[in-house]
């Protein structure tokens, strides 16, 4: 298929497909073997969702309800462009068997809305405002998957992790911040079969491409940097502004990484131990001083030399994030800090700036002790292995929430890894706590 973010060519059958998946996806149940007709966005999600240890007849956790729900959702950016989804793609979830469904970035669902006998179905499985629909909770569906890889994607029927999921199909893409790139959340249309034809992923698509062009006019840039750049949790960095959107490559990336942490600038010599450290010999200056040419052909004025420094102001999200934690915005940090700053770089001064600001951050995110910083660490990519995290985690939920009973087991589990003791059932994670005291 030319595009592997549709679910089926025009011409395949449903019917037959949904079988040909559903048996691929059995063998990789009790085998974890993928037939090679699965698509590979399909394949690559299983093994995410069973890496995770999704259970594949679980039920998605409602995380906010009632009062907390509304208050969260209300102050949340797509709240401003909900009219817009509503205008877009309301008629068609509610004349149809459809659902229209927005996340956070996190794959809790905001908004559910559509036909009203659709809606009922879909709570028998938890897609409902407040429950949370990542791959890590949910397995492979559209609004999670759009969510992990940063791209609008079809899921249909049985390529759904869930075997609860498997009865419906869904096409979803994720909805950005028009200034910063900052990843917001997610819209889903949810239904049946049909929703595996083109359109509905092109629908989508541009419906969130018109909320981040709404969201643009609805909020202005605010006094200062023009240019914004990228990079934490992305091994390319993204450079933004005044119309500019630019994917740089590995090397581009580090210098501006490297330029944008030292406004001041840095000369020659220093920039080259800084990019190569000892692997540094001869011929580095030459090479720096060709990718630095070829950066400023790139980004022109932005980039000058003597010393070599960016001469204008640029928002950094690795600068944002320290501003933030020093200003003891430690939630705000987690929402800016998308993964480690470009995390396959060996650049000397690169791995010492991400080795600072994730100790920092974790740091902080210890000190404070909050349970839903704890947990948006701890379910982390680069968190989820921490056990100290998980057992002062532990220590903040309540004892009786369903939140700390999922989390216990795979605490035990890393407990065992480390070759520790199991963590004491009344919650005491007394270990955690000597490392804090």
């Amino acid at each position: 298929m030319a595009n592997p973010w549709l679910a089926m060519a025009p011409d395949t059958d449903p019917a037959e497909r949904s079988r040909a998946v559903r048996r691929a996806h059995e063998t990789f149940l009790t085998e974890g073997a993928v037939d090679p007709a699965v698509r590979q966005v399909v394949a690559a999600s299983w093994r995410r969702s069973a890496a995770a240890l999704v259970v594949p007849e679980s039920m998605a956790p409602v995380e906010l309800s009632d009062a907390e729900l509304e208050a969260y959702r209300a102050e949340h950016p797509l709240a401003r462009v909900m009219p817009l989804f509503r205008e877009l793609l309301g008629t068609i979830a509610h004349d149809g068997a459809h659902l229209l469904a927005v996340s956070d970035e996190r794959g809790r669902l905001l908004w559910v809305e559509g036909h009203r006998g659709v809606r009922d179905r879909a709570e028998g499985m938890n897609f409902v405002a407040g429950a949370r629909w990542d791959e890590r909770h949910a397995g492979t569906n559209a609004p999670g998957t759009s969510l992990a890889l940063d791209h609008a994607v079809q899921i249909f029927a049985t390529e759904h992790y869930n075997r609860r999921v498997q009865h419906w199909s869904c096409a979803a893409a994720p909805v950005h911040d028009p200034h910063t790139g900052r990843l917001l959340g997610a819209v889903d249309l949810t239904g049946g079969d049909h929703l595996a034809s083109p359109h509905s992923l092109a629908l989508v698509r541009a419906t969130a491409r018109a909320a981040e062009a709404q969201l643009m006019d609805l909020t202005p840039r605010a006094r200062g940097p023009r240019t914004t750049l990228t990079a934490l949790g992305r091994d390319e960095a993204l450079l933004t502004g005044d119309g500019l959107r630019l994917r740089l490559g590995r090397r581009h990336s580090e210098i501006m990484v490297l330029l944008a942490g030292h406004p001041e600038g840095l000369t020659g010599d220093r920039l080259t131990v800084e990019l190569y450290g000892e692997r540094a010999d001869r011929r580095s200056p030459v090479t720096l001083r060709a990718e630095l040419s070829r950066l400023r052909r790139l980004v022109g004025p932005l980039l000058a030399s003597r010393p070599y420094r960016l001469c204008a102001p640029v928002a950094a999200d690795m600068t944002v994030a320290a501003e933030q934690l020093a200003a003891g915005d430690v939630y705000g940090a987690l929402r800016t800090y998308r993964g480690p700053l470009l995390p396959l770089s060996e650049a000397p001064g690169v791995r010492r700036m991400r080795r600072l600001l994730e100790d920092r951050l974790r740091r902080a995110v210890l000190a404070g002790g909050d349970a839903e910083s704890l947990c948006r660490w701890a379910e982390s990519p680069w968190g989820e292995h921490d056990l100290e995290v998980h057992e002062v985690l532990l220590t903040a939920l309540p004892a009786g929430a369903p939140a700390r009973a999922a989390l216990l087991p795979h605490t035990e589990r890393l407990r065992a890894a480390y070759g520790l003791s199991a963590t004491p059932r009344g919650g005491d994670a007394t270990s955690a706590q000597r490392r804090r005291g």
